[in-house]
């Protein structure tokens, strides 16, 4: 098979740059020169490494880097090739087609959403791989009838064995729901422990989705603040002395929504120690969990051995595809036997097709290689967006590289209308979350920008664009 190379890359080993993004941003280059065209193909990897002398699995990561961003394309047994429909291409405006200025305002081109991840990244060669496989099998007449309300037995084993060795729990079958998405959990949860007339403590700044559901639910919402080391739990200490009513703290301890702080240990142990004297639940959302970039992610609340009035909430919808609505909801016997109550009553059962076939992507190590895969690309961009920031915010915001999550939490040094800071970057085809989403009453200063779902050009255009309103 014919290989247009030796391609020359000069590699620079003294650069901030890692070695495979140098590797990854050389090839683009060729590709946008010409050099390399659609269909041409890559040498093998340990071709690759050794016209380099790098590491393979140096080069392996520029690949996967590549694949991901839809430069290359991998095709079994054959190699991996120049896609032939690439990712520049698909911001070319037909010139042919009128502009409408007002849909141009209304939908803009640029959206720093709350921290999704990048849907371009989904596996879904794979995901289409174990749906065929599925329909294949001689016994698939059986998926199509209905099945348990708590989800596939299968799929909650493979669920609780994931929680129990990686996030230090202490987990049975019994004692979790697969649900549409953490959305659906928090519904689910809501009704099973809230009457009306209870109260529940909330992160303010905080996640407003779940508070709706709380107070669809009937309960009252308690606003507690936030600071650097996450939720201040002297105040919920104050609450719980002169009210009785209260059922239970909804809290984001992992990654705060929307600050990114880390709830520190004393606060944690603090927590649940009053959980445990004054019988409150600890409503954990561990929403992005798989997405940390420091030595190891920080284990929850529910992990606690001393922990025995929680609600754990997950999700896979982050790690495969948000479209994808799979999360999962852990409690005790008692609580979730009330979920599936409640869960009949509204979908009478899960997607039993799609658990099976994530089911299978767990098995055979795709949702595994994934992460690893992902995690590379969003870190990237992470530390690149860390440096744009330092280009054009340093002296007129506040910010921390996060430890993991995949959005940044941005507080103006001045005293800015954050509200009309919104609306002139939305004039200029730039979308950003409004303070006031997050805030309980008073709206807060400050802005959540999600990055995994942006190139780097658009990183450097949004920020740029908001330094000139700061």
């Amino acid at each position: 098979m014919l290989r247009p190379w030796k391609l020359e890359i000069v590699l620079n080993s003294s650069s901030e740059k890692a070695i495979y993004l140098q590797i990854a941003d050389a090839i683009i280059d060729a590709i946008k020169s010409g050099k390399l065209i659609s269909g041409n193909a890559l040498p093998g990897s340990r071709q690759l490494a050794s016209l380099l002398s790098v590491n393979r699995n140096t080069v392996i990561e520029a690949i996967d880097v590549l694949l991901a961003e839809g430069w290359l394309i991998a095709v079994e047994r054959k190699g991996t090739f120049i896609s032939e429909i690439l990712p520049e291409k698909l911001n070319l405006k037909d010139d042919k087609q009128p502009i409408n200025k007002e849909e141009e305002v209304s939908k803009p081109s640029l959206h720093f959403d709350d921290g999704l991840p990048d849907s371009r990244l989904a596996p879904m060669n794979e995901l289409a791989r174990a749906y065929r496989q599925i329909f294949n099998r001689k016994s698939r007449w059986q998926i199509m009838g209905y099945s348990n309300e708590f989800g596939d037995i299968e799929f909650r084993k493979a669920i609780v064995q994931m929680l129990n060795f990686k996030r230090g729990m202490n987990v049975t079958i019994n004692e979790i729901c697969i649900t549409r998405g953490s959305q659906m959990a928090m519904y689910l949860a809501s009704h099973s422990i809230f009457s009306s007339g209870d109260c529940v403590m909330i992160e303010n700044p905080g996640y407003k989705p779940a508070w709706e559901t709380f107070q669809n639910a009937g309960a009252k919402l308690l606003p507690v603040n936030v600071d650097k080391n996450g939720l201040i739990v002297d105040e919920v200490e104050a609450y719980l002395k002169k009210n009785a009513a209260i059922k239970a703290i909804y809290v984001t301890p992992h990654h705060q929504f929307p600050t990114t702080v880390t709830l520190s240990l004393k606060r944690r142990l603090q927590l649940i120690d009053l959980s445990n004297r004054y019988g409150f639940y600890i409503i954990e959302d561990d929403y992005d969990n798989e997405f940390h970039f420091g030595q190891r992610p920080i284990l929850p609340l529910s992990s606690f051995e001393t922990a025995h009035n929680y609600i754990y909430i997950g999700t896979l919808s982050k790690i495969v595809a948000p479209a994808l609505r799979i999360g999962y909801l852990v409690s005790n016997v008692e609580i979730i036997q009330k979920v599936g109550k409640h869960r009949k009553m509204i979908d009478v059962q899960g997607d039993n097709i799609m658990e099976e076939a994530i089911l299978q992507l767990i098995n055979d190590g795709d949702i595994k290689r994934h992460l690893k895969r992902t995690s590379l690309i969003y870190k990237a961009k992470r530390d690149y967006f860390e440096s744009i920031c330092d280009h054009y915010l340093k002296d007129k915001a506040t910010y921390n590289k996060p430890e993991g999550g995949l959005a940044f939490w941005i507080v103006p040094n001045n005293n800015v209308n954050t509200n009309v800071v919104a609306e002139k970057l939305l004039k200029q085809g730039i979308k950003i979350m409004l303070p006031q989403s997050f805030s309980f009453d008073e709206p807060i200063v400050g802005f959540r920008l999600g990055y995994a779902s942006l190139t780097e050009n658009q990183i450097k255009d949004g920020i740029l664009a908001l330094s000139r309103f700061l």
